[in-house]
């Protein structure tokens, strides 16, 4: 009896799905995140106009006034779906619980020096309430957005602003324990530093415009007090005591540069688009640049002390260079 081996190649019927094909120009391999993307977003067959918003479907392109032919164009670099999100997540966390395990288990926070330790509470602590704002503001993109590809990633990014609001309240409970919360919380709602960064995030929750929003906070808020806090002060108190701040807060700086990406990418697309979102986008990002700096100016200044001049003006120019590489005018 003889038995002959041999390779059979099996060539699949189609190499994805229609809805996919038709994007990508042909029957090509898609990988898991554009079968997840492409074509989720509700086009057809809406039941009725919200009764609240009869002026719109309730999924309405028209909702911004920045304007796509294939809102799909807007994809993540990271090519984020829930599962890849979810791990690259787990990872991130797992890094920051060793972090804070490592600061509790040898009691560096309460060798932790009382000037470095006071100055810490009293500018990283409040900024829970801005995390907070992030989430909101981040929500109601995912909601009132259009094209699953932006709106996705928004979701996503609203969950990372809680998870950093927990950890900014970690923080606090670690070094101080529950009253510094207290002590955040009423710095809030009446310590003059705070009222302009406060005005800042508390007016955006009244934005209607989500393009506008995701500028507002997502590439401008974020683009100007991530690296003022979690670079700069960030390198002051390290100076002042230890880098034991500087490990409580590595999930911060960590995801500020991931998410960095996305943010820039979804503004290049969009600004790339036509010449009416350029112009758009770019007076937008000058609007809130300037109230975010005014806003922030009273907080560097209590943060850095002499130096807060210099290092805002560092901020300030780094946030336009990357504001141009990503097609806007300012």
């Amino acid at each position: 009896m003889q038995i002959d081996l041999r390779t059979v190649s099996i060539k699949p019927i189609r190499q994805t799905f229609d809805n996919v094909a038709r994007h990508l120009g042909g029957d090509k391999p898609a990988s898991r995140y554009l079968e997840g993307t492409i074509g989720i977003q509700s086009e057809d067959n809406f039941h009725y106009r919200p009764l609240w918003d009869p002026e719109h479907e309730i999924f309405d392109p028209s909702r911004t006034a920045i304007t796509m032919q294939d809102w799909y164009q807007l994809k993540d670099p990271r090519q984020f779906y829930y599962g890849t999100y979810t791990i690259a997540r787990a990872r991130m966390q797992e890094n920051a619980e060793g972090d804070f395990s490592f600061v509790d288990e040898r009691g560096l926070a309460a060798d932790y020096p009382a000037a470095a330790k006071k100055l810490a509470l009293e500018v990283i602590l409040p900024l829970r309430h801005v995390e907070w704002g992030g989430n909101m503001n981040n929500s109601f993109i995912a909601g009132y957005g259009y094209g699953a590809a932006i709106c996705s990633p928004c979701m996503y990014h609203a969950m990372d602003h809680l998870g950093i609001a927990q950890y900014i309240t970690r923080l606090g409970l670690l070094l101080d324990d529950a009253p510094a919360l207290d002590v955040a919380k009423q710095a809030w709602l009446a310590a003059p530093m705070w009222q302009g960064l406060r005005r800042y995030v508390e007016d955006s929750f009244v934005v209607e415009d989500w393009f506008e929003l995701f500028v507002a906070h997502n590439l401008v808020l974020d683009g100007l007090l991530y690296p003022l806090i979690y670079q700069h002060f960030d390198k002051a108190l390290t100076a002042l005591g230890s880098p034991v701040v500087s490990m409580l807060t590595r999930f911060q700086s960590e995801w500020f540069t991931e998410t960095s990406k996305w943010v820039d990418a979804s503004i290049k697309v969009a600004s790339n688009e036509n010449a009416d979102n350029k112009a758009r986008l770019s007076a937008w990002t000058k609007a809130y640049r300037d109230k975010a700096i005014a806003a922030l100016k009273p907080i560097a200044a209590h943060a850095l002390g002499t130096n807060a001049d210099t290092i805002m003006t560092t901020v300030i120019d780094q946030f336009n260079a990357r504001a141009a590489k990503a097609g806007l005018a300012l």
